[in-house]
């Protein structure tokens, strides 16, 4: 049996899904009897070129291979590959998966719309004061990459193999919401804070927008109708905190502000230092901006009650070819 996990990342918790996902099946099988649990099971792991591949083999891939999530040993023997290149086309022989997962990378876009560096100044992502044409941009892109996704995913799948994808969307269907990605907004405004000092200069703030969209479910819905290779089997939604282990207070409010601002700043710089420094280069200092941001956040938590991300669930199935 073969399994991809595209968009893997690396760091502790990148494993964390393959072995819950083995751990589920084995015990599956073992709950209703059913001895056809394969004795081997393939294991993909994509990610971009520039993922650091090496410390996910050298670090954390050895004990997975031989434990589970308990710490039991695994009654099947992985083989675990990594798979560098962009899902938005053909990774796979074709006819050669049974399952793929995906968790919050699908919301990052292939690249940046078309047109958006010199309409969306100051900004760096859609937001409430965009122009219509540059949320419409993002939309497009959004789509043409989602209807690639899905056709390279069903040239790779076996008919009724499954697929779990999990990504940041938005509950409203104004794509020029802060619904989605409030995070960002509040990145933009630190950059804009560090042009008003002369720290960041404002024509690099200009052209820089980050290629990330979060949709709405019917975008989603109709974009897998008209690929026609899945079926939507189920779409969840659920609300996730920027982070996940504050205090709070007996209003809701979280007690510990700077604590809370720093911790998001932490996450966020994972994800987004490559992209500012793939941008601006040396011209910014990328530890002046996170300790901004951190601030900026500090200042959200003081006046706003716990703020989450807005996360989608969808479970697919390759239809059966006639």
């Amino acid at each position: 049996m073969r399994i991809a996990d595209l968009g893997c990342a690396s760091g502790p918790n990148t494993l964390f899904a393959v072995s819950h996902i083995i751990d589920t099946m084995q015990n599956l099988c073992m709950q209703h009897n059913n001895n056809n649990l394969p004795s081997e099971l393939e294991v993909f792991l994509n990610d971009l070129p520039e993922n650091d591949f090496n410390s996910l083999f050298s670090k954390f891939l050895p004990s997975f291979i031989t434990t589970n999530g308990n710490g039991r040993k695994r009654l099947l023997e992985c083989f675990v590959y990594g798979v560098p290149g962009s899902f938005y086309g053909k990774l796979f022989p074709s006819n050669s998966l049974q399952f793929a997962y995906s968790s919050t990378s699908v919301h990052w876009l292939s690249k940046i719309p078309e047109g958006v560096e010199k309409n969306n100044k100051q900004k760096i992502h859609i937001t409430t004061t965009s122009p219509p044409q540059v949320c419409a941009a993002y939309a497009q892109q959004f789509q043409r990459d989602f209807f690639r996704f899905l056709s390279s995913r069903a040239e790779e799948m076996t008919n009724g193999g499954r697929m779990v994808l999990a990504f940041h969307g938005r509950s409203v269907t104004e794509p020029c919401s802060n619904d989605g990605l409030e995070l960002l907004t509040i990145l933009s405004q630190t950059i804009s804070d560090m042009v008003a000092l002369g720290l960041v200069k404002e024509d690099d703030l200009d052209s820089f927008n980050v290629p990330m969209y979060a949709p709405f479910q019917h975008e989603i819905e109709d974009i897998i109708t008209s690929e026609e290779s899945f079926s939507l089997d189920k779409m969840e939604s659920f609300y996730v905190p920027w982070v996940a282990d504050y205090d709070k207070l007996d209003d809701g409010m979280v007690s510990n502000n700077c604590k809370s601002g720093k911790l998001v700043a932490s996450s966020v710089r994972a994800y987004m230092e490559p992209i500012i420094v793939g941008h601006f280069g040396s011209s910014i200092n990328v530890d002046g901006v996170f300790e901004v941001y951190a601030k900026k956040m500090a200042e959200h938590y003081s006046k706003h009650r716990s703020s989450s991300y807005f996360i989608r669930v969808i479970s697919l199935t390759k239809k059966l070819k006639e």
